[in-house]
C-alpha cells in the first residue's frame, strides 16, 4: 500500500474515531457551561426594588455540575445571613437597611471559584399615594380616602395626616379595619377656600416622609363647597321608555347649590322629537348610603307633565361629573352630566370626529361615524361619513364612505345651543348639538352632544351621540396609529350567523396595539347574548393579529379601516369584523362595524400613562361606576360607589353600594379583584369577582392613569377602567365605565 493510500486510510480511521464523540451533526459539542444564578422564590418581589428592611430569601441554583456548593458574599448596604448548615439548593436571606440603597449578592462556586452568580438589589424609598388626588367635598358630607405603599409587597399600613388651612381637621377618621382607609367630613370648623384640606399617607417605614419631600407620596387636595352641583352643564342620556321604545336626551341646565334653575332638553321618543324647558329641579345627597355619601344622589329636573326621564340617581367622580342613570320608574337608560366649557372656544377652523347610535322609524339599530370640518364661518367642508342600519352600509349614499357637506349655526337665544344640516348623497339630516367639556386642545379635545331633530322616517332615523374635537396636529396616515388602546363596542344581541336576536345585547372590550406599520394585535373580551368569547394575550405573545390601514378620502382626514373580534382561536377560524374608526387623536376616536346587524358601535381610547407596566398598587381608590349606553331595553342599568382597597398581604376588596333600576334600589357591593397580577396583569386586564348583591364576574380593562411625573412615583394611581360582565346567565350584558 502507498503512503498515500496508508494517510487515507489513518484520516478515514482518525474521523470514525471521533464520530464516536460527536452529536448527530457530526460536530464535536462541548460540554455544557457550569452556571450559578441566584433566584428570589417570593412572588411579585423584585430584587430591583424592595422596600427598606424588607427581608428577602435567595436561592443559589447551580446548573450542569454535580458539585453545587457555593459560598455567599455581600458587597453594599443591608445583611446577608447563609443559611447554616447549608441545605440543597444553597439558601441564604438578605435583609435591607433602614434606608434606600444597592448592593450585590454573590454566590461563588466552591469547586471552582472563577464561576460566580451575582444578584443586583435596590432598596427603593416607600412612596404613598392616596386617592382621589383631587375634589370638592360637599358641605355635611363623607369622603373616603384611600392610600396604597409602593411597592406592592410593602406593609399596607400607615399613619394618616388632614390640614385644613394648616391646622388639623375636626372629622377625618383612619378606618380600624384597614388601615389604608380614612374618612373625612366637612364641618364648619374647617371652612375654606381653594383646594385647602392637604391629606396625606405616611408608611412608618418611609424615613424621607411626605410632607417635606412631596415627590415621595402624592397628597390628596381637597376643596370645600356647599353643594357639588354647581354651574352650567350639559347633558346626554340614552335608554328605553316604558313600552321598550328607544328614547334619547340632551341639553343643558344650570345649578346652584344643588338648585336646579333653568335649562332646556331636546328629546327623542316614539312620537318624534321635541324640544322642552327644564323650569326647576334640585340635587340631593343620598345621606343613608354609608358607602362615600359624598358621591351619590338624586338629580330631579322640572320638565311638562307627562316627559320622561325627569329623575336620575347620579355618583359623582372626582372632576364633578355625573354618571347617572333613569330612576323615575318610566323608562331605563344611562348618561352622563359635565360641565359646560365656554362656548367661545368654538371657533375658527376645526375639525370634528363623531359617532351616533340610534334606530330607524321600524326601531331597527342604526349607526353613523365620520368627521365634519367646521371653517369656521356656518359651513361644513369636505366631511366623511360611513353608516351601519341593521347590517346594511348602504343607508346613505351606497358603500361608504360618503362625503359630507353642510351648514351649522349658532342659536339665538340658549348659549351653548347650535342647530346643523348634514348634507350626504342625497339626504339632508338635521341635528341639534350642545357644548360639553373640554378645550381647544389634544389632551381635553372639546365635546359636544348632539341629537337629530325633525321628522323620523326610513331615511332619517333618531340618533345621537357625540362629536370630539379633531387633533390637528396628527398626520392621520398608518404611523400616525401607533400605541396601546382600549375600545367598548355596544349592540344588538345577535346568534351565530348574524341574526338579530330580539332585547339580548352584544358587548365587547378589546385592549390593541398598533405599530404604526398597519399591524394590530391584542386581546379581547365578548359577551353576546350570554355566550361569551375571551381572546387573551400573554406577554409579547398576541392572541389576535389582524390589520389596519388609513382609508380617508381626501387622505389624511382620520378615516382608517380595521378587523375586530372574531375567533382566530376557533377551528375554522370565525373571520373578524371589518370596522371603521374616524379618529380624533391618536389611537382614539369612534368605531362602527361595517357589516353586522348587531351594528356595534362604540369609541377607542388610548390607555394611559403606565401603559404596558400596570400594577395592583394602581388601583385602589374610590371609583364612580355607571352602565354606558346599551343595545337592549332589556338591560337594567346600575350606578355604583365603590370602594377598592389593600388591606395588605396582596389581597384587594371591593365594597361600595350599587344602585339599579328597575330593582331593588340600594345593594351593597361586596367582592374581590385581583389587582391586576393576573397572567395579563401587567397589561392593565385583571378581573373583579362579587359576591354581593349576587355572584357576578367582570373583566376590567384599565383606561386612564393619573399624570404622575411632577412626582417622579414608580406607579400612577388608575383614574378610569373599563368593565364587562361575564356571566353566561346574562344575555343583556353591558359596559361599565368607572372614574376616580
Amino acid at each position: 500500500m502507498t503512503k498515500k493510500n496508508l494517510f487515507a486510510v489513518a484520516l478515514l480511521s482518525l474521523a470514525l474515531a471521533a464520530g464516536c464523540a460527536k452529536g448527530g451533526s457530526g460536530i464535536i459539542q462541548p460540554p455544557p457551561s457550569i452556571d450559578v444564578e441566584i433566584t428570589t422564590p417570593s412572588s411579585g418581589v423584585s430584587p430591583s426594588a424592595i422596600y427598606p428592611t424588607q427581608s428577602l430569601t435567595l436561592t443559589a441554583k447551580v446548573s450542569n455540575s454535580t458539585t453545587t456548593a457555593v459560598t455567599w458574599s455581600l458587597s453594599g448596604v443591608g445583611t446577608l445571613t447563609p443559611v447554616s448548615p447549608a441545605p440543597t439548593p444553597a439558601t441564604a436571606t438578605y435583609v435591607a437597611p433602614a434606608t434606600p440603597g444597592s448592593a450585590t449578592v454573590t454566590a461563588t462556586l466552591v469547586s471552582d471559584t472563577s464561576i460566580t452568580g451575582p444578584l443586583p438589589i435596590t432598596v427603593v424609598d416607600i412612596t404613598t399615594e392616596v386617592a382621589p388626588a383631587t375634589l370638592s367635598v360637599g358641605s355635611g358630607l363623607t369622603q373616603q380616602f384611600t392610600a396604597i405603599a409602593v411597592p406592592d409587597d410593602a406593609p399596607q399600613t400607615f399613619t394618616w395626616t388632614c390640614t385644613a388651612n394648616g391646622v388639623p381637621c375636626v372629622n377625618f377618621t383612619q378606618d380600624p379595619s384597614v388601615s389604608g382607609l380614612a374618612y373625612y367630613t366637612y364641618t364648619a370648623p374647617d371652612k375654606c377656600s381653594g383646594n385647602c384640606i392637604q391629606i396625606s399617607a405616611l408608611s412608618p417605614l418611609d424615613t424621607n416622609g411626605c410632607t417635606p419631600n412631596p415627590k415621595y407620596c402624592i397628597i390628596a387636595k381637597a376643596s370645600l363647597v356647599a353643594s357639588r352641583v354647581n354651574g352650567t352643564y350639559a347633558f346626554r342620556f340614552s335608554g328605553y321608555d316604558s313600552g321598550n321604545n328607544a328614547t334619547a336626551v340632551v341639553g343643558t341646565f344650570t345649578a346652584s347649590n344643588g338648585t336646579i334653575t333653568s335649562g332646556v332638553e331636546e328629546e327623542l321618543t316614539s312620537s318624534g322629537w321635541a324640544k322642552q324647558s327644564i323650569t326647576g329641579g334640585s340635587y340631593t345627597p343620598t345621606s343613608a348610603d354609608p358607602n362615600n355619601s359624598n358621591n351619590a344622589g338624586t338629580l330631579t329636573l322640572t320638565l311638562p307633565m307627562g316627559v320622561y326621564p325627569n329623575q336620575y340617581q347620579v355618583v359623582f367622580d372626582g372632576a364633578g361629573d355625573l354618571e347617572m342613570i333613569e330612576s323615575d320608574t318610566h323608562g331605563t337608560g344611562s348618561g352622563i352630566a359635565q360641565k359646560s366649557s365656554n362656548p367661545n372656544l368654538f371657533t375658527g377652523d376645526q375639525t370634528y370626529a363623531f359617532g351616533f347610535t340610534g334606530v330607524d322609524s321600524g326601531g331597527n339599530r342604526v349607526g353613523f361615524v365620520g368627521v365634519l370640518p367646521m371653517n369656521g364661518n356656518g359651513t361644513i367642508v369636505s366631511g366623511q361619513m360611513d353608516a351601519n342600519a341593521n347590517g346594511s352600509s348602504t343607508f346613505t349614499c351606497g358603500a361608504g364612505p360618503c362625503s359630507a357637506v353642510g351648514t351649522y349655526s349658532a342659536d339665538p337665544s340658549i348659549a351653548g345651543l347650535w342647530h346643523m344640516v348634514v348634507t350626504t348623497g342625497s339626504l339632508d339630516m338635521n341635528y341639534d348639538f350642545f357644548i360639553s367639556s373640554g378645550a381647544a386642545g389634544k389632551t381635553n379635545p372639546l365635546t359636544f352632544y348632539v341629537i337629530s331633530t325633525g321628522p323620523i322616517d326610513n331615511t332619517h332615523p333618531a340618533v345621537s351621540g357625540t362629536m370630539v374635537l379633531q387633533d390637528s396636529t396628527q398626520t392621520y396616515n398608518n404611523a400616525a396609529f401607533n400605541g396601546t388602546s382600549v375600545s367598548a363596542l355596544t349592540g344588538a344581541g345577535t346568534t351565530a350567523n348574524g341574526t338579530v336576536v330580539p332585547a339580548t345585547a352584544n358587548v365587547s372590550l378589546t385592549l390593541g396595539t398598533t405599530d404604526g406599520n398597519g399591524n394590530f394585535k391584542g386581546q379581547f373580551d365578548q359577551n353576546n347574548d350570554g355566550v361569551i368569547l375571551s381572546v387573551p394575550t400573554s406577554l409579547g405573545s398576541p392572541s389576535f393579529a389582524y390589520t389596519y390601514t388609513s382609508a380617508g378620502t381626501p387622505s389624511n382626514n382620520g378615516r382608517y379601516t380595521l378587523n375586530m373580534l372574531g375567533n382566530p382561536d376557533a377551528s375554522p377560524v370565525v373571520p373578524a369584523l371589518p370596522f371603521v374608526l374616524y379618529a380624533s387623536g391618536q389611537n382614539r376616536g369612534f368605531l362602527l362595524d361595517q357589516s353586522s346587524s348587531s351594528v356595534m358601535t362604540g369609541t377607542m381610547n388610548p390607555q394611559g400613562n403606565g401603559g404596558g407596566a400596570f400594577d395592583g398598587s394602581e388601583l385602589p381608590g374610590t371609583y364612580a361606576a355607571a352602565t354606558t349606553s346599551s343595545g337592549s331595553s332589556a338591560v337594567s342599568p346600575i350606578a355604583a360607589n365603590l370602594l377598592l382597597t389593600s388591606p395588605g398581604g396582596g389581597a384587594f376588596n371591593v365594597s361600595g353600594t350599587q344602585y339599579q333600576y328597575p330593582g331593588p334600589g340600594p345593594q351593597t357591593v361586596t367582592g374581590t379583584y385581583d389587582g391586576l397580577n393576573g397572567s395579563y396583569g401587567e397589561l392593565g386586564v385583571g378581573a373583579i369577582a362579587l359576591t354581593a348583591p349576587s355572584a357576578q364576574k367582570y373583566v376590567i380593562y384599565a383606561l386612564g392613569t393619573l399624570d404622575c411625573t411632577a412626582n417622579l412615583l414608580p406607579a400612577c394611581e388608575i383614574e378610569s377602567f373599563l368593565a364587562v360582565d361575564e356571566d353566561t346567565t346574562n344575555t343583556n350584558p353591558s359596559i361599565i365605565f368607572a372614574q376616580q
